[in-house]
């Protein structure tokens, strides 16, 4: 499925008119760092020695793959929110694909390249049907399409939830309960709080990448709306927030500046120092993740722990 580029555009503009606008703190939700290039450029960063999640994260979904046929997780269908290229989906879909030949994979994310390199990759192992579509939108057709009397696994790793308010994530999981079935599974990747030293220098590596990252964001916006931001005359920060435990990325503007958006007919104002604030990376205790199912409707089964890098993989099932 490929959602129109027009509807894409729309929320985009109105994203970027409701968050540049706002007098308290400018603000662009990051789902809108993922075009084609913010997605090489995400891909980059999970290679960064710096960046110690993402191998965590294999090497726990390694321990969950490997205990698939003792957990008795026989599904036929598997739907990833935000797969990217699918990379560290192949070890769970080989391991489910021994148990059941006729497994389906539907990868959700908003980038055709992406899914592009994931069928291209994926497609000997099983059946892959990409679904070009935000979070929301590609689960809801992916619960309209799915096998009739098999669970689904969903996947929600590489702790993509982090990347949501602490005060919506009820809400957030509430409404993917909504779109699966009794019995369903749903697998959640979770970094957890560290050495604050460790995490800051995981999203401001000193190559650069993932500053070119958030600054892609700027770039996006001159591309598909027409605007005039300066790149030389914004800055990437990351900040620790110890209250909310959470990483800040923000983009903060060198100089007073004035920046022409053409789609939106409007110009935003900038003072030096003030930030846009383009994304929030919370980390969690494994204790939370109790409560976030309970709140939901799921109920935790199982969790995997990584020793080397706090990062966990918690096993739900829709109750």
């Amino acid at each position: 499925m490929s959602v129109s580029t027009t509807i894409h555009l729309s929320e985009f503009a109105l994203a970027v008119a409701k968050g540049l606008g706002d007098p308290t703190q400018k603000k662009i939700p990051p789902r809108y760092f993922y075009d084609d290039l913010g997605s090489a450029l995400f891909e980059a960063i999970t290679l960064l020695a710096e960046y110690g999640l993402t191998r965590a994260d294999e090497r726990v979904l390694r321990r969950f793959a490997a205990e698939l046929p003792a957990l008795g997780t026989h599904v036929s269908s598997v739907a990833e929110l935000g797969s990217g290229s699918g990379r560290k989906t192949e070890m769970i879909l080989r391991a489910l694909a021994d148990m059941n030949p006729q497994l389906t994979y539907r990868p959700i994310d908003v980038s055709q390249a992406a899914l592009n390199i994931c069928q291209s990759e994926l497609s000997g192992i099983c059946r892959i049907e990409p679904v070009c579509a935000d979070w929301s939108d590609g689960l809801k057709y992916v619960s309209q399409r799915r096998e009739v009397n098999s669970p689904l696994l969903l996947l929600f790793l590489g702790s993509s939830i982090g990347n949501i308010d602490r005060e919506e994530i009820d809400e957030f999981l509430t409404g993917l309960r909504s779109s699966l079935r009794s019995g369903d599974l749903m697998l959640i990747g979770a970094d957890l709080v560290k050495d604050r030293e460790l995490m800051l220098a995981a999203y401001d590596d000193p190559t650069g990448v993932t500053a070119a990252f958030n600054l892609n964001l700027l770039g996006r916006m001159n591309r598909e709306l027409d605007a005039q931001f300066d790149l030389r005359s914004f800055a990437h920060e990351v900040r620790w927030n110890q209250d909310a435990r959470r990483i800040e990325m923000h983009l903060l503007s060198c100089r007073q500046q004035t920046v022409p958006v053409g789609a939106l007919d409007a110009s935003f104002e900038f003072q030096a120092g003030e930030t846009i604030w383009t994304e929030s990376s919370h980390k969690f205790t494994i204790e939370e993740f109790e409560d976030f199912a309970h709140a939901s409707g799921f109920t935790q089964l199982a969790n995997w722990v990584d020793d080397a890098w706090p990062f966990a993989e918690v096993l739900w099932e829709a109750g």
